[in-house]
């Protein structure tokens, strides 16, 4: 007898499984697909940059503090001098109920808080390091334990952000962004040389992940920022911490070297479909963390427009607001997340759970343009602070996503009486047309060049998107 032959596809699609379990086990790729179904699913989260730079509200020995939230760097403050920060800061007013409920109201599925920020100070009671809320300030109580129980309480999802590759209150912490020491403490700490980050891996930064995954319950989201000089064994390890504490926690891609469970584009939004899960984290303002002066935010119809074009791309918004050094949210910001609530509640259904469409938007040709009235975007020389690079045009077009055998048509700051929705072509034949949020019956015709819509007509108050759901055959 002859000896039977190995077919050569079989050996490589063995060789390839092979190689597939030994990346799954080194966590190369992301855990299984289930974990991750939620976030998939929630669409839109709540950032909040909350610490001492709170306090100052934008200002230094006053004038209007170079660098925003990252002053302590860019005023060459020395550690010993911005910790005094600390003794004034009090947030008597904290409600972590009114936050999650704001958040929920909103239309919000998960929030992110910073845990520690650059400048090194924990937001928690942190037992390896006493440079945190408990044992330094006059408040000596921990916020993120009411936080996170808020949030257990109103199943809304929790995450910590944590920054990895700046500590401004550590000396072994180098960065070589945008040059050598460009973003470290060179006034305590100026031998950038004599720096060894694993040196601050194992002082503070792993005894703190054990801590914000242990003191507090279930935590969904560790939320990681400026990777920088961390290795690809120390990224696997830190993964490796997580997850055998809490297997189902999600993990961002700035714990660095790919191990990520997703992409962040920070301050700005993809130009077409990301085929792998992604999130846009976007001030409301121009800044991340409190700063009195910042008082322009953008229009709540710009904002609900710019989580309609994420999600049409199959993304996240993560919408960030700074709580004031007293622990309120803003009054501007609770006004534009009350209105985007409001619009939320009527057409969710075409956001929640749906993935891009085959076709993501379509600008309608001919129609009246809105005025921009908020800020205008741009970049600076900072490029860490305001850096957001987001548009600001509100031009009449049209958002897409689809679920189940169902097109969601957001029909965005458009006000003639009749829309032409020329994406929908005989190709697409359709059953049915509702308007979402509405009971009334819409008056449609499908012709030759596209879907002939009757408006609605909008109050002054409405955010101006009308969300259309329609039925394919």
């Amino acid at each position: 007898m002859s000896e039977p032959m190995i077919n050569s596809k079989y050996l490589v699609n063995v060789c390839g499984a092979i190689v597939l379990m030994a990346l799954f086990a080194r966590g190369v790729f992301a855990q299984s697909s289930d974990k991750m179904d939620w976030w998939k699913d929630a669409k839109f989260g709540m950032f909040m940059h909350w610490g001492l730079y709170s306090q100052t509200a934008g200002y230094w020995k006053g004038h209007i503090a170079k660098g925003n939230e990252h002053f302590m760097i860019h005023e060459q403050i020395s550690l010993k001098e911005y910790a005094t920060i600390a003794d004034d800061f009090n947030p008597i007013n904290f409600d972590a109920e009114k936050w999650v409920l704001t958040a929920k109201q909103a239309g919000m599925k998960y929030i992110i808080i910073t845990s520690k920020h650059h400048d090194g100070f924990a937001m928690f009671d942190s037992p390896s390091s006493d440079y945190n809320i408990v044992e330094r300030t006059p408040y000596a109580k921990d916020p993120m334990k009411e936080l996170v129980d808020a949030c257990h309480k109103h199943d809304m999802k929790f995450g910590f952000y944590y920054s990895l590759g700046r500590d401004w209150e550590d000396p072994d912490v180098p960065t070589n962004k945008p040059y050598k020491g460009g973003r470290s403490n060179l006034v305590d700490y100026p031998d950038e040389d004599i720096k060894v980050f694993n040196r601050y891996f194992e002082r503070k930064v792993k005894p703190q992940i054990k801590e914000l995954l242990t003191q507090y319950g279930k935590i969904d989201i560790m939320w990681f920022d400026t990777p920088h000089d961390i290795t690809l064994e120390e990224s696997q390890e830190l993964r490796d911490l997580i997850l055998g504490i809490q297997p189902d926690c999600i993990i961002n891609s700035r714990i660095g070297n790919g191990l990520g469970d997703y992409k962040v584009e920070e301050q700005k939004i993809t130009e077409g479909v990301e085929p792998e899960p992604w999130e846009a984290c976007i001030t409301m303002g121009k800044n991340w963390g409190y700063i009195e002066y910042d008082t322009v935010y953008k229009s709540s119809e710009l904002m609900t427009r710019q989580l309609l074009e994420i999600v049409s791309k199959g993304g996240n918004l993560l919408l960030n607001n700074g709580p004031t050094a007293e622990g309120e949210i803003t009054e501007l910001a609770k006004e534009r997340l009350k209105e985007m609530g409001k619009w939320m509640q009527k057409n969710s259904e075409g956001i929640y759970g749906t993935k891009p469409w085959k076709i993501q938007s379509e600008m309608l040709a001919g129609a009246k343009r809105k005025e921009v009235d908020h800020q205008e975007g741009g970049k600076n020389s900072l490029m860490d602070t305001e850096n957001d690079n987001t548009s600001k045009q509100i031009l009449p077009e049209v958002q897409f996503t689809t679920k189940e055998n169902f097109v969601y048509a957001y029909v965005c700051s458009y006000y003639e009486v009749y829309v032409d929705i020329k994406s929908f072509s005989l190709n697409d034949q359709i059953q049915s047309v509702t308007c979402l949020g509405s009971d009334t019956k819409v008056k449609w015709k499908q012709e030759k060049d596209g879907l002939h819509i009757e408006m609605p007509t909008y109050k002054d108050e409405e955010i101006h998107i009308t969300g259309f759901k329609i039925l394919l055959k």
